[in-house]
C-alpha cells in the first residue's frame, strides 16, 4: 500500500493531467474526476463508501449546497415560477414515479424503487448549465425551461437527502415521510426566522474588524455550524449548508462570500467526484456491459420522453420540448450524493448500485453530444419549426424592405441598443437581429427596428438585406456564435466590413482569420478610459492624454491610423511626425494614369496606399497590380514628409 503522501501525489498528478485533457477536449472536469477515481480504484482495490476520503468528500457536497443557497433568490423564482415550480416540479415527481414503476416491475421493493426514482430524476446542473452558457443558450426559448427544471432539482436535493433515509428508517413509509417533512419545515422556520435577524448585524460586526482572515473563518463557522446543527437534528449537513447560503444571500456580503468559498468548494467537490469514481468497479462494467447499456438507454429514453411531454403540455413548441428533453436526459451530480446515501442505508444492493453508478456516469458522458446535436434533430423532427422559421424570415424581409446602405446589428443587448441610438442620431439606417423573444417584443413595441432572428443563419442575413448593407456589427461577446455569423457573412458578401465585439484579445486572430474587419476588445477600451482618467487626475495635460489615447488606438485599429487634417485642427505638441491621411485625385492628364501601383514606386517614399476610390466605390487594400484610371482617388497614409514625397513620385 502507498503512503499517504504517495497517494496524495498520485491523486494530484493524475487529476491535473486528466482535467487539463478534458478541458482541451471541451468535456466537463467532473467526468475527469470520476475517471481518475475509477482508475485509482483499479490501483487501490477498494470500493468502500465508509472511508476517510469519502467522509472528507462529503464536505464538497456541503459547500456545493452552500453555493446553491447563495444563488437562491425569491425574486428570481417569482419571474421563473412557471418553469421552476411548474415544469420542474412535474419533472421531478413524474420521473421519480416512472422509475419507481420500472423498479417495481424489476422486483424491487417500494422503498428501493422510490430511492432509485429520486436518484435518476436529477440531471447535471454543472454540465448542462456550462454547455448552454458556452452556446449562448441560457436565455433561449429552450434554455429557460431547462434552467428552471435544474433550479427546482437543486432545491429538491435538500428534502430528498432527508426522505431517502426516512424510507429505510421505518416500515411506515407515509409516517416517516411526514415526520421528515415536519422536521425539515421546523428546522427551516427556526433557522430562517432567527437567522435573518442575526445574520446581517453579525456580519457587520465581523466586517468592522477589516480582517479577511476573520471574515473567512466566520463564513466557515456559519456554514459548518449550521450543517452540524441540522445533522444533529436528524436531517442532513447539506440542508444546513443550503440554509446558511440562503441567509447570507440576503446580506450585502453575498458576492464576497461566494468568491472566498469557491476554492474550498471546487477542491472538495473534485475530491467528492474522485470518491464516486473509486466506488465504480470497472470489472463489473466490463463483465456486465449489456445490463449497463440497457440501464443507460432506459435512463435517457424515459427522461427524454417525460421532459418532452411536460414542456409540450406547458404550451411550448415541439422543437423547444425536444431540445429541453435532450438537455435533461442525463443523470446528475447530486444523484451520486443520493446514491451513496441510499447505499449506506441498505436501500440499494451492491450489484444494482454498480449498474446505476455506471449508467449515470455514461449518461453524463453522452450529455455534450446530445446537447450539441439537439438543434439539428429538432429541426428535422419538428415540421412546424420550418413554418415558424419561414414566418420569421418573411417578417425580417418585410422590415428590411426598401432599406439600403444600412447597418445590420447582430444582437440587441445593451451594446447593440447603445450603438443603435448613435446610428439614429447620425441618420444611419439599421436593422437589429436578436434571438431573445422578450427583448425583441419589448423593443419592437417601442418602435425600434429590431426583429427576431439568429444572425448565424444565412437566410436571416439575406432577409435582413446583407447584400445591400453598408456594414455588419456583431455586438455580442461570444466567440463561437461570432465565428458562425462571420462564416455566414463571408458566404453571402465577403467584402462587407464586419466589426466584432469581444471581451479581450484572446480570440482576436481567430476572428480576423474568419473575416472580421475590426475586432474591438472591451478590456482594452476600458483600460484606455481608465488610463485617460488616471493621467488627467495626476496632472498630465489634456492634449497629451488625447494624443496618447489616439496613438494607442491607431496602433491597435488599422482603420484608425492617420486622419484627414483640416483648417480647424489644432497643432498638438510632438505631432509633427504623426501619420495623416491625404486623398489625391487623378484628373485627366495626370502622369500616374494607366500605370500599375507597383510601377509608380510609392513604397520607397514611406507612404502607404490605404484605398483607391473609383466610381464612388472605395476599394481597400488595393493590390500592386491595380491599374490607375482617370478619375481615381488615391488615399495615402504616412507622415507629412512621406506624403509629400509620395505626391512628387506620383507626378514624376
Amino acid at each position: 500500500m502507498p503512503t499517504t503522501l504517495e497517494l496524495v501525489l498520485l491523486l494530484l498528478g493524475a487529476t491535473v493531467v486528466a482535467v487539463a485533457l478534458f478541458r482541451r477536449l471541451g468535456l466537463p472536469p467532473i467526468l475527469a474526476y470520476i475517471l481518475i477515481g475509477a482508475i485509482l480504484g483499479l490501483i487501490l482495490p477498494t470500493h468502500e463508501a465508509d472511508s476517510p476520503a469519502a467522509h472528507l468528500a462529503e464536505f464538497g457536497v456541503v459547500f456545493l449546497m452552500f453555493s446553491i443557497g447563495l444563488e437562491f433568490s425569491l425574486a428570481k423564482l417569482r419571474t421563473m415560477r412557471t418553469e421552476v415550480f411548474g415544469m420542474g416540479g412535474a419533472q421531478v415527481v413524474l420521473t421519480t414515479l416512472a422509475f419507481t414503476g420500472v423498479g417495481l416491475l424489476a422486483g424491487m421493493s417500494l422503498e428501493s424503487g422510490l430511492a432509485v426514482g429520486a436518484i435518476l430524476a436529477l440531471s447535471s446542473t454543472a454540465i448542462v448549465s456550462k454547455l448552454l452558457a458556452e452556446r449562448n443558450e441560457l436565455d433561449s426559448e429552450h434554455g429557460r425551461p431547462v434552467i428552471g427544471v435544474l433550479l427546482f432539482q437543486d432545491l429538491a436535493v435538500a428534502p430528498l437527502v432527508i426522505f431517502i433515509p426516512a424510507l429505510a428508517a421505518s416500515q411506515d413509509l407515509t409516517g416517516s415521510l411526514v415526520l421528515a417533512s415536519v422536521k425539515a419545515a421546523a428546522a427551516l422556520a427556526l433557522i430562517l426566522i432567527i437567522g435573518q435577524r442575526l445574520m446581517r448585524p453579525w456580519f457587520h460586526l465581523i466586517a468592522q474588524a477589516k480582517s479577511s482572515e476573520l471574515f473567512m473563518l466566520n463564513v466557515l463557522l456559519i456554514t459548518l455550524g449550521l450543517a452540524y446543527a441540522t445533522e444533529r437534528a436528524g436531517l442532513s449537513m447539506a440542508l444546513g449548508a443550503f440554509l446558511a447560503g440562503v441567509l447570507i444571500a440576503e446580506t450585502e456580503y453575498r458576492y464576497q462570500v461566494e468568491s472566498d468559498i469557491r476554492p474550498f468548494r471546487d477542491v472538495l467537490m473534485g475530491l467528492f467526484f474522485v470518491s464516486i469514481g473509486l466506488l465504480l468497479d470497472l470489472g463489473v462494467l466490463v463483465e456486465h456491459w449489456p445490463q449497463v447499456l440497457i440501464a443507460v438507454v432506459l435512463l435517457v429514453l424515459i427522461k427524454l420522453v417525460l421532459v418532452i411531454a411536460i414542456v409540450w403540455l406547458f404550451r411550448r413548441s415541439g422543437s423547444t420540448a425536444l431540445k429541453s428533453g435532450l438537455a435533461l436526459a442525463q443523470a446528475g451530480e447530486f444523484g451520486f450524493v443520493l446514491l451513496s446515501v441510499a447505499g449506506r442505508h441498505g436501500l440499494i444492493e451492491a450489484a444494482l448500485n454498480q449498474y446505476l453508478l455506471a449508467a449515470m456516469i455514461l449518461s453524463m458522458l453522452a450529455a455534450p453530444l446530445l446537447i450539441h446535436h439537439a438543434p439539428r434533430l429538432a429541426h428535422r423532427l419538428d415540421e412546424r419549426e420550418w413554418s415558424r422559421r419561414a414566418v420569421g424570415i418573411h417578417e425580417i424581409a418585410a422590415r428590411s424592405f426598401g432599406i439600403h446602405d444600412h447597418v445590420i446589428l447582430c444582437g440587441y443587448g445593451r451594446t447593440g441598443q447603445s450603438l443603435a441610438r448613435l446610428l439614429e442620431a447620425e441618420g444611419v439606417p439599421y436593422i437589429a437581429l436578436d434571438h431573445d423573444p422578450k427583448r425583441v417584443s419589448a423593443a419592437a413595441a417601442a418602435g425600434e427596428n429590431v426583429v427576431f432572428g439568429e444572425s448565424t443563419r444565412t437566410e436571416v442575413l439575406l432577409a435582413a438585406g446583407l447584400r445591400r448593407a453598408r456594414a455588419v456589427v456583431i455586438t455580442f461577446a461570444h466567440t463561437p456564435e461570432a465565428l458562425h455569423t462571420l462564416a455566414a457573412v463571408q458566404q453571402i458578401k465577403p467584402e462587407v466590413p464586419v466589426i466584432v465585439r469581444t471581451v479581450d484579445e484572446t480570440d482576436l486572430d481567430r476572428l480576423r482569420a474568419a473575416g472580421a474587419t475590426e475586432v474591438v476588445p472591451e478590456v482594452m477600451e476600458g483600460a484606455l478610459m481608465l488610463g485617460s482618467q488616471t493621467l488627467l487626475m495626476v496632472g498630465v495635460p489634456l492634449a497629451r492624454v488625447l494624443k496618447r489615447i489616439r496613438q494607442t488606438r491607431e496602433a491597435r485599429y488599422a482603420a484608425l491610423r492617420g486622419y484627414f487634417r483640416g483648417l480647424t485642427d489644432e497643432v498638438v505638441e510632438g505631432e509633427a511626425g504623426q501619420e495623416r491621411l491625404v486623398s489625391i485625385p487623378l484628373t485627366e492628364g495626370h502622369p500616374a494614369i494607366g500605370r500599375r501601383l507597383a510601377e509608380v514606386g510609392l513604397d520607397a517614399t514611406g507612404a502607404v496606399v490605404v484605398a483607391v476610390r473609383r466610381h464612388g466605390i472605395r476599394g481597400t487594400e488595393p493590390t500592386p497590380d491595380t491599374r490607375l484610371q482617370n478619375g481615381d482617388i488615391i488615399v495615402l497614409r504616412g507622415t507629412p514628409e512621406a506624403l509629400a514625397a509620395a505626391e512628387m513620385q506620383l507626378t514624376s
